[in-house]
């Protein structure tokens, strides 16, 4: 602090001793216990316990240090500690001395300083501003106002510091003092050696002890509290901060009563108290006290069971009842009491005993004193009152075991009820039912219930009845065959309880009685016939399952019938039967897993012809469907309520689905009647088809051709030119030339045999020729499915002529031009062998280009021009365009005009040759190739960059002209300045030569 503030600090001296906390008098007055801003000054680090001096008086001859606070002259220097001298004295002379050390020098500085820096400030003023500077820093609690505790109890006192610097585990010291004036060393977390010699060996024996709670906290603990234990107990803590500030210190007062409280249990008649459940009992203790205090008693019951403890009912020190877990109903009800008997004692009542109120009670007695309006308990006793035992209720149940009774009659089951309960208890009655002795209670089915209040809850068919004091009656009219079962009699107990409650006290469950309901089942058999029988796949498969011998047959029953199919396996093992479809007594059928889809289809159907037959159809069987088949009829009976029971099951021999598979066998044998013709001739091949193991087989043809081996135009190809379907239609497959369209026959000679004709034929018709016949079987009637297929031998077209040979090749006289020019290429074809006269040739030219450097993108196609002179272009998205004609008899010339970037690449040209026969037909010659020639676009330069350098030296100039105009109209308007030349005098120079 600067100004004022600082010389108050130097007002006011401080001393410490090195463990006995804050020892600051200020005005000589000392600082009130546990106040948060007691009148303390700061100080530097150095008053912790490492720093300071040793202890005062009986603690040895360690000098205590005295701190002096001094300001400097400095602005806003604040106040900055001086160390005085050493005294062996008491603190408070120490800290006198240093006042008046601080109040001379004041006094010097006050006369040295100059008028503007004010006079002292007067002394309250200086209080006021201390103690706001002290209002922040290290607190340290303890317990507030005073500590009641019972001799031979224990003393716990917790005490804790907040807000202080330095580590966060901070030690702490006890002082005890009877009186309050001068206080004993008791106990310290940090220093062995500083209790008092009186406490050292209670410290020893462990009956005074210090335990940490956390880095900031302890607790004071004293075994077995004596009277000489009353007094003030101080709490400090050694400093640690960086500036002294808060309180160090605080003190807790500690009062030792004489043990006043008297706590005894009041015997029952015996020892242990043995109780029927639902009973009631009682149970009492007493409690008082003499204590000279204003104290209040709190008093518990407990119930401990084996090694756990439970709170039945308490009444607090406040006069309030707190029931314990598990009793909230109990006490609300009023079957959970606590009253006073008289001065001292106190009752425990239970209006009916549970299973669970078994055990030992104990009551349990805390005194209780009020300070500065709160609680403190200040002692605790306990005795064992009484031990209950809770005995059970004996409840037997018996019903008869074992019953036979004919349908449609009555069932009459009598429930015996045996206890030892002779008072006012209530039975409640409730018959099960169940298909199995052990059945599922209480989840099986209620027959009928008699409760309490001799109320009874049945169906119509069921009667319950009480005959006598134990004995009750279930009667169950008109038994069927659904009635056959376990029943079970159940029997449950009710006492009375408080407030017209009722709670139960035993519970027992008869054993199964078996019943057996008897009639007479229809009595019939079961026949399975195959009426149709698969002699191929695909095949139908018809099977009736029919009703026989039926006898004793009821106008209530009804029969339904289920689909069974078992694999046949050469061996003995054993194979499931799978589930085809079965039906319900609701008339519903239900597919299983195999037919489900195949019965969506179709291709399964059940169906019940007549009253005593069901029939099950397989449209079309395969080769998966064969195996073993039968039927199980089942008999279902009406019940009272019209629903349906299966009474009873007969199942049919199987019948075995099977005939001999073999592999289907086609085949088919080609032949030339005229082995030897000439181009222009008919050509003929027959097909021969012959089969096995095929049912009713209908046949289709496909006529194929393959080029012959040494033909490298298309080499492997295999061209579909006609078929005919299994129901005679013709229809051309892949036959492309339009000039004989009409030229290929494909004909049935008979139901295994067709003929194929190809007329005036030409030289490129040379090649291999096969019939491709499939074999179809009948599905279903008018649908039929692919049984085999089957390939003939090759028929050989070959002319053996000694005709003119064809060649072609490319040439450009540009094979590099410049963007823009003309593209000139020539196709020329070149004739070897016999001479031609041109009348007798023609030629189908077509251009191709592949725009890479290489060939290894497809072909594109250009343009072409037929032997009719008709010219076909391919559509481009290009800007150039193209021209193809042809200007000679051997020349054909392609023209590619304003050629672009994109026209680079390898042009070839195909030509198919047509050579006219000497009987006048026209031959179709092998199609043949040129080889490829490179055309490369080049760009113009000097047109490129033309336009372009024009207008660009234009703007340059416009540019430049506009500048100079700019800047001579801103130089010669704008910025002209007059500027007045000062006149200078005109002095001659001396000459050098001058003296």
């Amino acid at each position: 602090m600067g100004g004022a503030g600082g010389r108050a600090l130097r007002l006011f001296p401080f001393a410490f001793g090195k463990r006995s906390g804050l020892r600051a008098r200020l005005g000589g007055a000392a600082p009130a216990p546990g106040s948060r801003c007691p009148a303390g000054g700061r100080r530097e680090a150095g008053g912790g316990r490492g720093q300071a001096g040793g202890r005062r008086g009986a603690r040895g001859s360690r000098t205590a240090q005295r701190w002096d606070f001094s300001a400097r002259e400095e602005s806003g220097a604040g106040a900055r500690p001086g160390r005085g001298s050493a005294d062996s004295g008491a603190a408070g002379a120490g800290g006198g001395g240093g006042g008046e050390a601080a109040g001379t020098q004041e006094a010097g500085e006050s006369r040295s300083r100059p008028a503007s820096m004010g006079r002292l400030a007067p002394r309250p003023l200086l209080l006021a501003l201390l103690g706001l500077a002290l209002c922040r820093g290290r607190v340290v609690r303890v317990p507030s106002g005073s500590l009641v505790r019972v001799v031979g109890t224990e003393l716990v006192i917790p005490c804790n510091v907040s807000d202080y610097d330095g580590p966060s585990e901070q030690n702490f010291d006890w002082s005890f003092s009877s009186s309050g004036s001068s206080f004993v060393e008791l106990a310290s977390t940090w220093e062995a050696g500083f209790p008092a010699q009186p406490y050292r060996e209670r410290l020893q024996r462990g009956e005074i002890l210090l335990r940490r709670t956390a880095n900031d906290g302890v607790e004071l603990h004293i075994k077995n509290v004596q009277p000489s234990d009353q007094g003030h107990y101080k709490c400090s803590t050694p400093s640690t901060d960086a500036t002294v500030q808060g309180n160090y210190e605080d003190i807790v007062q500690v009062k030792v009563l004489a043990d006043a409280l008297q706590v005894g249990a009041v015997a029952p008649p015996e020892p242990g108290l043995s109780l029927r459940l639902g009973e009631p009992f009682e149970l009492r203790c007493s409690a008082s006290t003499a204590s000279p205090l204003h104290t209040h008693l709190a008093l518990l019951w407990e119930l401990q069971r084996g090694t756990a403890r439970r709170s039945v009912l308490a009444l607090t020190h406040e006069g309030r009842f707190r029931p314990g877990p598990g009793y909230e109903q109990r006490y609300r009800v009023g079957d959970v009491r606590l009253d006073t008997v008289g001065a001292d004692g106190y009752r425990l009542s239970v209006a009916r005993a549970l299973a669970a109120d078994q055990g030992s009670y104990r009551c349990v007695v805390s005194e209780w004193i009020g300070e500065q309006g709160s609680w403190q308990e200040i002692q605790e006793k306990a005795v064992d009152v009484a031990t209950v035992l809770i005995q059970p209720t004996v409840l037997r149940v018996a019903v008869a075991r074992n019953v036979s009774v004919a349908e449609g009659k009555g069932l009459d089951l009598t429930c015996n009820i045996t206890t030892d309960r002779a008072d006012d208890v209530r039975p409640e009655v409730t018959w099960y039912f169940s298909r199995t002795p052990d059945g599922a209670w209480p989840g099986a089915p209620v027959l009928a219930r008699l409760d309490r209040d001799s109320l009874v809850h049945s169906s119509p068919h069921v009667a319950l009845s009480h005959v006598d004091a134990r004995s009750y009656h279930l009667l169950v009219r008109d038994v069927s065959k659904e009635n056959s079962g376990y029943y079970f009699c159940h029997v449950a107990l009710w006492a009375p309880g408080h407030n017209r409650s009722w709670h139960k006290v035993a519970e027992a469950r008869s054993a199964p009685a078996s019943v057996d309901v008897t009639w007479l089942e229809p009595d019939y058999q079961v026949y399975l016939n195959a009426s149709k029988v698969p002699e191929f796949s695909d095949d139908l498969t018809e099977l009736e399952c029919r009703i026989v011998d039926m006898k004793s047959l009821q106008a209530s029953v009804r029969f339904t019938v289920s689909w069974y199919y078992r694999v046949n396996r050469r061996s003995d093992d054993l194979v499931a039967s799978e589930l085809l479809a079965v039906m319900n007594g609701d008339w519903t059928l239900k597919y299983g897993d195999r037919s489900k889809q195949r019965a969506q289809d179709g291709d399964f159907i059940f169906s019940k012809e007549r009253t005593d037959t069901f029939s099950f159809r397989i449209q079309r069987t395969t080769e998966e469907d064969r195996g073993s088949y039968y039927c199980a009829v089942s008999a279902w009976t009406k019940q009272r309520n019209d629903s349906w029971v299966k009474s009873k099951d007969v199942f049919s021999k199987p019948v075995n689905i099977f005939w001999a598979s073999e592999d289907s066998v086609l085949v088919v044998k080609a032949r030339q009647p005229k082995p030897f013709f000439a181009a222009g001739n008919t050509f003929e091949m027959t097909c021969k088809v012959s089969s096995k193991n095929i049912k009713s087989p209908r046949y289709s043809v496909l006529i194929t051709a393959e080029k012959p081996v040494g033909d490298l135009s298309s080499p492997n190809e295999t061209k579909y030119i006609i078929s005919l379907d299994q129901d005679s239609v013709v229809k051309l497959e892949n036959w492309t030339d339009a000039s004989r369209v009409d030229g290929v026959v494909l004909e049935k000679v008979q139901e295994d045999e067709f003929r194929y004709r190809m007329y005036q034929t030409q030289v490129s018709d040379a090649g291999l020729y096969r019939c491709v016949v499939t074999a179809w079987s009948p599905v279903r009637g008018s649908l039929w499915r692919e049984a085999a297929t089957s390939l003939s031998n090759p028929i050989e077209i070959d002319f053996q002529t000694a005709g003119p040979i064809f060649n072609a090749s490319v040439h450009s006289d540009t094979p590099s031009v410049i963007r823009g020019d003309l593209i000139k290429l020539f196709c020329i074809i070149a004739v070897e062998g016999g001479a031609l006269d041109p009348d007798d040739m023609a030629f189908d030219v077509s251009w191709f280009a592949v725009h890479s450097f290489g060939l290894d993108k497809a072909p594109v196609l250009l343009s072409s021009l037929d032997r009719k002179g008709i010219v076909t272009t391919a559509e481009r998205d290009r800007k150039s365009e193209l021209s193809l004609e042809r200007v000679g008899v051997l020349e054909f010339l392609l023209r590619v005009h304003g050629s672009e970037d994109q026209d680079f690449g390898n042009y070839y040209c195909s030509v198919t040759p047509w050579v006219r026969s000497p009987t006048g037909s026209w031959q179709k010659e092998a199609e043949i190739y040129s080889k490829p020639i490179f055309v490369t676009v080049k760009m113009d330069v000097l047109n490129a960059f033309k336009y372009p350098l024009l207008i660009g030296v234009g703007l340059s100039t416009v540019i430049g002209l506009l500048s100079c105009l700019i800047g001579y109209c801103s130089s010669h308007w704008c910025c002209k300045k007059e500027v007045q030349e000062t006149r200078r005098e005109r002095r001659r120079l001396m000459s050098m030569e001058m003296d």
